[in-house]
């Protein structure tokens, strides 16, 4: 019950959030104007974008199910695919995205993939992530630095440095039991100091956490193919992902910039933002796409951008994942209950 309240409040600030980002980009601006650019885009150009989403969300159906696959654990596609968008959708409305990976666990055990198979396919699918996030953020920067001035630099080294340090830890805790210890040893003192409840059961579950991911590291060390073959998908997912951002461009009627300049600067943006705590960057996306790309559209066009460009890459699929979460939910729920009922018989 206290995770359904804590799911539903988080739900609520999301929606706010919302709410809040298009009051403070249309305020100003002549919405009739905006609707009416909206009405006049390029049809084809929208549908490639959705599919480069959905294909961003399939490369990591792909990448779930091989691990699986490789750990003895047969998922269709189909499931897998499931998963993603389990995935993405409690990230979307769970600050720092901390709701996917635990939701995703959560489903993969009530369909009986093992937990300790699940947490492994999903680190490795979060340590690939980090990889690309942080690469091709670095490389883009070579390219399009002019575009980052004033409050984004500070912003982007944050993100940069965040990522890293993500990175950093999720290689600490597989590869290095002594720096893992001195790490929970360190946040035990922590907790201590701000005196919170419970300290000891905490403890113990940061211990069996990193007991997890050691035991992980074993099948990483004898398996490198496997992450590597998830590192060059990744980098597929999220170059698709990136690209969505150049059809949304294309769809309001604009050539004059290449592609790759279009995802380079892309890639700076969602580096620049993935340090932000709020659920799904809701607010910090739209104000960095504004400040990045103010050089790209002209400036009666921008907000129009800004609304196709989250509406295709995140919003939309939002919904659809959230629907088909609670459609999933609602089964799980139903297939208890026979269960239930036939103990009771």
């Amino acid at each position: 019950m206290k995770d359904k309240k804590k799911l539903f409040r988080n739900l609520i600030f999301f929606i706010l959030l919302i709410i809040l980002t298009f009051y403070i980009l249309l305020k100003d601006q002549n919405v009739f104007e905006i609707f009416n650019i909206l009405k006049s885009i390029k049809i084809q150009f929208v549908l490639i974008g959705v599919l480069c989403m959905f294909l961003y969300l399939s490369a990591e159906a792909i990448n779930i199910g091989r691990t699986l696959k490789m750990l003895g654990t047969k998922s269709s596609y189909v499931k897998n695919l499931k998963y993603a968008m389990i995935g993405f959708f409690f990230s979307s409305i769970t600050p720092a995205a901390s709701g996917g990976q635990p939701m995703q666990i959560y489903y993969m055990y009530k369909e009986k993939i093992p937990v300790a198979q699940s947490t492994l396919t999903l680190l490795i699918n979060l340590t690939s992530m980090q990889i690309i996030t942080i690469g091709l953020a670095i490389i883009s920067l070579i390219f399009n630095n002019e575009y980052l001035t004033g409050f984004l630099i500070m912003f982007f080294i944050i993100g940069v440095l965040l990522n890293l340090t993500a990175l950093a830890l999720l290689v600490i805790a597989i590869y290095s039991k002594r720096l893992s210890q001195g790490l929970i040893n360190f946040a035990i003192k922590v907790m201590k100091f701000f005196k919170i409840k419970n300290i000891e059961s905490k403890k113990e579950k940061l211990e069996n956490e990193l007991i997890k991911y050691q035991e992980s590291a074993v099948y990483i060390k004898k398996n490198k193919i496997i992450m590597l073959k998830t590192v060059l998908t990744t980098l597929i997912q999220f170059i698709l992902y990136y690209s969505i951002t150049y059809w949304t461009y294309r769809a309001l009627g604009f050539n004059g910039a290449s592609i790759f300049q279009i995802i380079s600067m892309q890639a700076i943006l969602y580096a620049t933002v993935s340090g932000i705590p709020s659920p799904g960057a809701v607010g910090v996306s739209e104000g960095a796409f504004l400040e990045i790309f103010k050089t790209v559209y002209p400036e009666g066009m921008i907000s129009s951008a800004v609304l196709l460009n989250r509406g295709i890459n995140f919003y939309l699929f939002v919904i659809i994942s959230g629907i088909l979460t609670i459609i999933n939910h609602l089964k799980l729920l139903k297939i208890d209950d026979n269960n239930i009922s036939e103990k009771e018989i």
